[in-house]
């Protein structure tokens, strides 16, 4: 039995992750029992499961006391944004590796596509991070605080979605649609969308896999956002679009961030499934 901590585990992807990390077994052996799961949250905790703190990621004394106390075999770490994003990601990623190398724990880090300026895609691991925006610099430093430690693993991901619950931002745009609200989907920015149970799949396998250093883990099929709104839309039935506008996306963002996945596809048994697979095998919970 493996000791899990999983930081940020009231985000989206924390939500996902932990049942699947909780109900699979760390060994194939008949009568294996599941891992035991514990996580962090600092202002909501939609969970109300498994073991929960509520942590300040900044606070690098309750860091320590938590890890120390819980003594993990692997943390992972999801800590994204919040109101104090900078903070939150370059201090707090700091205080839980140091912790993680104190007691020799495996570190799984969430990482991100905008890294990247989006000017020389497709990006593969061992391309250096050239970030535009203030949330890719500090994901970006992020990356180089992880590399720190030698047993760790940094996941470079894109727009992760779900169909069993809406995703943040296919959220926001389905609300503001129904209410009338303006709504631009940009045609010239382009990811790898990633389902979340593929993205839940590959953090499980390397959490015992040897492998160690950057992989990029994403949907295999590449879009634009507008492309993937309008699926997420469809797949949703969101009505009315009245308010919706297809355009190029103007302003500091990356625009091409397309991620080379040939590592990947060698190292893990996961399938990167691409949207129009999922879809193909997922009716909507509407229907």
């Amino acid at each position: 039995m493996s000791r899990i901590l999983i930081t940020g585990g009231s985000s989206y992807l924390g939500q996902h992750l932990l049942p699947f990390v909780a109900t699979a077994c760390p060994h194939e052996d008949a009568g294996a029992v599941s891992h035991t799961v514990a996580y962090t949250y600092f202002q909501n905790n939609p969970l109300h499961a498994f073991q929960s703190y509520r942590l300040d990621i900044r606070d690098e004394t309750a860091v320590r006391d938590l890890i120390f106390a819980f003594k993990p075999d692997v943390i992972i770490h999801l800590i994204g944004s919040n109101g104090q994003m900078v903070a939150a990601i370059r201090q707090g990623t700091g205080n839980v590796m140091w912790a993680a190398q104190e007691i020799e724990a495996r570190l799984i880090h969430l990482s991100t596509d905008a890294i990247f300026a989006g000017d020389a895609a497709p990006y593969d691991e061992t391309v250096q991070p050239d970030p535009i925006t203030t949330y890719g610099r500090a994901k970006a430093d992020a990356e180089a605080i992880v590399q720190q430690h030698l047993n760790s693993v940094i996941i470079r991901t894109s727009l992760i979605y779900g169909l069993q619950a809406m995703d943040h931002g296919t959220r926001w745009i389905a609300a503001a649609l129904r209410k009338g609200e303006p709504v631009t989907l940009f045609s010239n920015q382009i990811r790898n969308p990633v389902w979340v149970n593929t993205l839940c799949a590959a953090i499980l396998e390397l959490m015992d896999h040897p492998f160690t250093g950057i992989l990029n883990v994403a949907g295999n099929q590449v879009m634009s956002r507008a492309e993937f709104g309008l699926k997420m839309l469809d797949f949703w039935q969101v009505q009315p679009r009245d308010s919706l506008t297809i355009a190029p996306g103007i302003g500091s963002w990356p625009l091409n961030c397309e991620l080379n996945l040939d590592l990947a596809t060698a190292v893990l048994k996961t399938p990167l499934l691409g949207v129009e697979q999922v879809l193909e095998q997922t009716t909507s919970p509407l229907n």
